[in-house]
Parts: C-alpha cells; sequence; structure tokens
C-alpha cells in the first residue's frame, strides 16, 4: 500500500514532488470515482506551475474510472463550485493549493449540488481507496469536454448587484499573482468602475510573494495605491480566490468580521427575516446586526464543511465567517471571493457613504482584537487552564468550536487551529476598547506563561 500523506481535514495539500505528483493525483481521482460513483464531474485548476500536469493525471484517473470529465481549465475553486451546481454534475475537483508556498499543490473535492467532501464525509475513504489501488475496471472509459464555463458564471455574478445603481468607484484590485485578475477582466466591460491593478498578471511563480491577503507584510501594495490614487476601496484575494479582503478609502484593512455583519444586514434586506449563519469567534456585532434587522442568527462552528452543512439544514441566505470566507444560498451555500466586493460595490455606490464609515460604528460598537495565534507545547491544555481561570464568574460558555467564555461587557474564544499546533484567540468588547485591549493582553500573557510563542499566522 503506498501512503498518501497530504490528505488534510477538508481537502489535500502536499509539497511537490514528494507529497503530491502525477501519480498520486491520479490515484486520488480514482479513489474519488470509486467512493463517488459518479457519472460526469468537472475538473478545474489554478494557475500554479504544477496544476497543469496534475489536472492531466486527474482527468485521466476519472476517465480510467469510467468517468465522462467536463474540463473547465484555468479558474478559481468557486468556478468548480459554479460548474457542477450549474451544469448539474455529479461532482467536481479543483487542482489547487490556494494560499501556500509556489512547491505545494493540492485539491478540494464537491459532489452533487457542489457539497463538499471533507475528512467526516469522504475524504478518509477516498484516501484509503487511493491508497489501496484496487481499482476496479470500468465497463466502459469516460470521455473529456472542454467546456467555457465563465459567461455563465460571468452572468451569475452581476445577477447580485443592480448595475444602472452603480457608481464609477475608483477600485484598487490585488490578484496576488493569483487567477483573480481574469475574473476581474471578464467582469470589467460590465461595470462602471475604474481600476487600479496590483500584481494583476497570473504568474505560478508567485513573484510577489504567497497570494495569502491574511499576512500583514502583504497588505502594503494595496494600501500605498488606495492612498496614492485616492481610491474608494481596496480588494485583495488569496490564491484560489475564495476569499476576499478589505481595504477602506484610507487604505486600513478591515477585519473580517465587520465585513460579515455588513453583507447580513444587505442580505437580510432582500430577504426580511432570514437566517444568519456565523462562527462563534466574534460574534456579539453580528447578533445585534441581524437580530435588529429582523433576522435568525444561526451559530455554527468555523469551518467551510460545516457552515455549508448548517446553511443547507435551515436554508441561510447567507453566511460568513471572520476568516474572509462568505457564503450564499444562491451560489448553492458555497464561498465565493467574488459577490463579496460586488455587493459591497453596490453598498458604497447606493449609501454614498465611505466604506470606514459604514464600518466605524460598528468597530466602535463592538472592538475585537483580530485573531491572534499562538505556538503551544500543548493545546487542549492551555484551552483547558484558560477555561478553569475565566469560567467561575462567567455568564456563559459554549463549546461549539473550541471555548468560548462570555461576560456581560467582553468575551472570548479560544480554540485548537485543525491543521497546526496553534491555538487562536479572539477577544471582543461591548464598546470598551481599552478593557478589550487590556483582556487581550492579560490572556496572552497567562498563555505565554504556559509555554506559548507567537506565530504568524
Amino acid at each position: 500500500m503506498n501512503a498518501i500523506t497530504a490528505f488534510k481535514a477538508y481537502d489535500l495539500r502536499g509539497r511537490i514532488p514528494t507529497e503530491l505528483n502525477p501519480d498520486v493525483a491520479y490515484r486520488v481521482a480514482r479513489g474519488y470515482a470509486q467512493f463517488l460513483n459518479p457519472r460526469r464531474v468537472c475538473v478545474g485548476r489554478d494557475i500554479r506551475l504544477s496544476s497543469a500536469e496534475l489536472a492531466s493525471s486527474v482527468i485521466r484517473g476519472l476517465t480510467d474510472s469510467g468517468v465522462d470529465v467536463v474540463d473547465i481549465g484555468l479558474c478559481g475553486t468557486e468556478g468548480v463550485y459554479f460548474a457542477t451546481f450549474a451544469l448539474g454534475l455529479d461532482g467536481g475537483i479543483m487542482v489547487t493549493a490556494s494560499h501556500n508556498p509556489p512547491d505545494y499543490n493540492g485539491m478540494k473535492f464537491v459532489r452533487e449540488g457542489s457539497r463538499p467532501i471533507s475528512g467526516d464525509t469522504g475524504l478518509k475513504e477516498i484516501r484509503a481507496f487511493a491508497e489501496a489501488a484496487a481499482f476496479p475496471a470500468p465497463a466502459r472509459s469516460g470521455t473529456v469536454t472542454a467546456v467555457d464555463t465563465t459567461p455563465r458564471y460571468i452572468e451569475h455574478l452581476l445577477s447580485y448587484v443592480d448595475r444602472p445603481r452603480l457608481k464609477p468607484l475608483k477600485i484598487v484590485c490585488n490578484a496576488g499573482n493569483g487567477g483573480a485578475g481574469l475574473v476581474v477582466d471578464r467582469l470589467e466591460p460590465h461595470l462602471p468602475f475604474r481600476w487600479v491593478k496590483l500584481h494583476h498578471e497570473p504568474d505560478g511563480t508567485f513573484p510577489n510573494g504567497v497570494p495569502n491577503p491574511m499576512l500583514e507584510q502583504n497588505h502594503a501594495p494595496v494600501i500605498e495605491a488606495v492612498r496614492r490614487e485616492r481610491a474608494d476601496l481596496g480588494i485583495a484575494w488569496d490564491g484560489d480566490y475564495d476569499r476576499c479582503f478589505f481595504f477602506d478609502e484610507e487604505g486600513t484593512f478591515i477585519e473580517g468580521y465587520y465585513i460579515v455583519g455588513l453583507l447580513a444586514s444587505v442580505f437580510l434586506k432582500r430577504s426580511p427575516g432570514a437566517r444568519i449563519v456565523h462562527d462563534p469567534r466574534l460574534t456579539w456585532n453580528t447578533l445585534d446586526i441581524v437580530e435588529r434587522a429582523g433576522g435568525v442568527p444561526v451559530l455554527c462552528k468555523s469551518g467551510h464543511a460545516f457552515i455549508k452543512a448548517r446553511m443547507r439544514e435551515v436554508d441561510a441566505a447567507y453566511g460568513g465567517e471572520m476568516s474572509a470566507h462568505h457564503y450564499f444560498r444562491d451560489f448553492a451555500y458555497c464561498d465565493s471571493g467574488m459577490i463579496p466586493w460586488l455587493v459591497v460595490a453596490q453598498v458604497l455606490s447606493e449609501s454614498g457613504q465611505t466604506l470606514s464609515a459604514l464600518v466605524a460604528e460598528r468597530m466602535r460598537l463592538f472592538p475585537a482584537s483580530g485573531e491572534i495565534n499562538r505556538r503551544v507545547p500543548d493545546g487542549p491544555k492551555a484551552i483547558a487552564a484558560v477555561e478553569a481561570r475565566y469560567k467561575p464568574d462567567a455568564r456563559r460558555i459554549d463549546y461549539t468550536d473550541g471555548l468560548s467564555i462570555e461576560y456581560a461587557d467582553w468575551r472570548l474564544n479560544l480554540r485548537s487551529s485543525n491543521t497546526e499546533p496553534l491555538i487562536r484567540l479572539n477577544v471582543e468588547s461591548r464598546g470598551d476598547l481599552r478593557l478589550m485591549k487590556a483582556k487581550t493582553a492579560e490572556i496572552l500573557a497567562f498563555l505565554d506563561g504556559m509555554g506559548a510563542v507567537a506565530a504568524d499566522h
């Protein structure tokens, strides 16, 4: 049996060629077909130098399993989501490693309706089939059809905005040498926006660093361009552009938490009384906005597989995570990095307000620390110690995702990473910036006393 070490909690990711190579890609595609028994599957790929060869191996693995393949070529992860649900396919495989370094690659898997396949819903079985490599002989070989789904995808994206009401905003965008620039260029003729394009051309060597806008050092190009160009908005995407990050007209990075609240308010206007799914890391701002607007907030564990499943269960109009994943009912409950900025541009156009004005009051009412990462010798032990320290006077404790402890005027969430030896801390308060900062410092000092050290992501 040939072990495959690149499987993670939600997808497959590994270093090229030791952990992921054409042989592994072929066996994983065969394992996927053996698990799902699909008839038609789409395959897409990102701009990485290794993606075309890996996608070819995936396609060969599928056709050797008797699966007909719809090859949609170069796209973002949401391109596979879109093709799977729009074409009524039985599944999809995206070859991507998102924001990982250029010597990595990976795969994301969905089944019919773009439902995710993760550790609890098939990845373990796919891995076992791929490692055993005892693949059944198909009755026939599958076919390959190249299909350009981009026109339909662009049409779908444009359905989220009322184009006659859009203003000629000046927008700085940083595609990070990922593929997002290709979509912006296809949207551009349909929109009145004036663009300032940074690191726009796809380049799989990532000459401007890894396309990960969560890293603070990657903010500078957008900040400088927004200020220099006096732009209305700044946007940045990760490598497979399923996440979208915002900068206001002053170049200030806006925490994803406040964008969740802003988008929730928009979708509650469009669907009054709708359910809105949110994660437990930071909650008070979202709860306040959703309840005031007459919506129903629904708490869900962080992670795209959990959020999508919960959204389907309650038929939520929108779901958001502070990590900049935004999910939409009309997009098969999937996350998109393109829909959020289109909707925010609509809000800026219709309200006549700046982005800073739209979020400033929310930031004042519910100041938050942002996610702070610490490497720890023993994550469960550190979390248990924090619980023992802070539980006695707490108003409420919740274990939906890690540990959430609430007091009258502040709350914390502390959780372990699914993929790394990290714990992640978030702290917020009710209108008291000084208290939030003091409690954040206090908890970090407590963790540091247990051997925790700062982590850069």
